[in-house]
């Protein structure tokens, strides 16, 4: 099996607050839950306007097999759709914002660029609660969400930072530079973590295990940084190099 396939197969296996079913999945939508996605394996009227219900809430709509479906409803009786609800309430980047705000301290915040990965999604979370970030921002496309597994892995974190769920990292990153935010990625080709000024309002981009940031991304970054490796492996997993770029972050506030 490859990576790809892999990764599917764990989407489904960790969405486990799932609604199926045409008339549960269409109210699911008019109330506004807190939707992640919407898999649809059937074709028709019916279908064609749950999908159109669904972008229009810009919620993702993703066409899959009835083998599939089966897989994430745990029954046959799906009616050909299901929608995957994230297990809390996504925050806005206006909220997150505010969080520095009203502790009169400067932004920090963690991006993670297409870190798909639930298990990889809940460390970051986690380490990111206990550094004192004030959120994370994640894309609506490509991302582990806040299913189960994410709330697990983070020990419970994710209830208490705010994340947000977004359809265009770049804009994002642009907004944030805007307001005096200045944005940190992490790459290999960055210069070493030590030697850069983390102090003031911050933004630290976190890739993905098998990628990286991606290039849009990249050239959107103020600085570049990387952590120095010595050793035979040239990569650490993505939630331990977040762990360590963000306590570097809190060791220099704390100086």
């Amino acid at each position: 099996m490859n990576n790809k396939n892999k990764h599917q197969d764990n989407e489904y296996q960790d969405n486990e607050n799932v609604i199926f079913g045409k008339n549960p999945v269409m109210e699911a939508l008019k109330a506004n839950e807190p939707i992640n996605t919407v898999y649809i394996s059937g074709s028709g009227t019916i279908f064609s306007k749950i999908s159109a219900m669904a972008r229009e809430n810009n919620v993702v709509v993703k066409n899959v097999n009835d083998q599939k479906l089966h897989q994430l409803c745990g029954s046959v009786a799906h009616q050909g759709v299901a929608a995957a609800c994230a297990c809390a309430e996504y925050s806005s980047v206006e909220d997150i914002l505010a969080v520095s705000k009203n502790k009169n301290t400067d932004p920090f915040i963690i991006i993670c660029d297409e870190v798909e990965d639930p298990h990889n999604l809940g460390a970051i979370i986690r380490t990111a609660e206990a550094a004192g970030a004030d959120g994370i921002i994640i894309p609506k496309r490509r991302s582990a969400s806040l299913n189960q597994t994410v709330h697990k892995t983070s020990a419970g974190a994710a209830s208490w930072i705010p994340v947000a769920r977004v359809p265009n990292l770049v804009s994002v990153i642009e907004d944030l530079k805007s307001q005096n935010i200045w944005v940190y990625g992490t790459d290999s080709e960055g210069t070493d973590y030590t030697s850069a000024d983390l102090k003031g309002g911050i933004a630290l981009v976190i890739g993905s295990e098998g990628y990286g940031i991606g290039k849009l991304i990249k050239e959107k970054c103020d600085f570049l940084l990387r952590l120095p490796m010595s050793g035979h492996v040239n990569s650490l997993n993505a939630s331990v190099a977040a762990g360590i770029f963000m306590y570097e972050v809190v060791r220099q506030r704390n100086k």
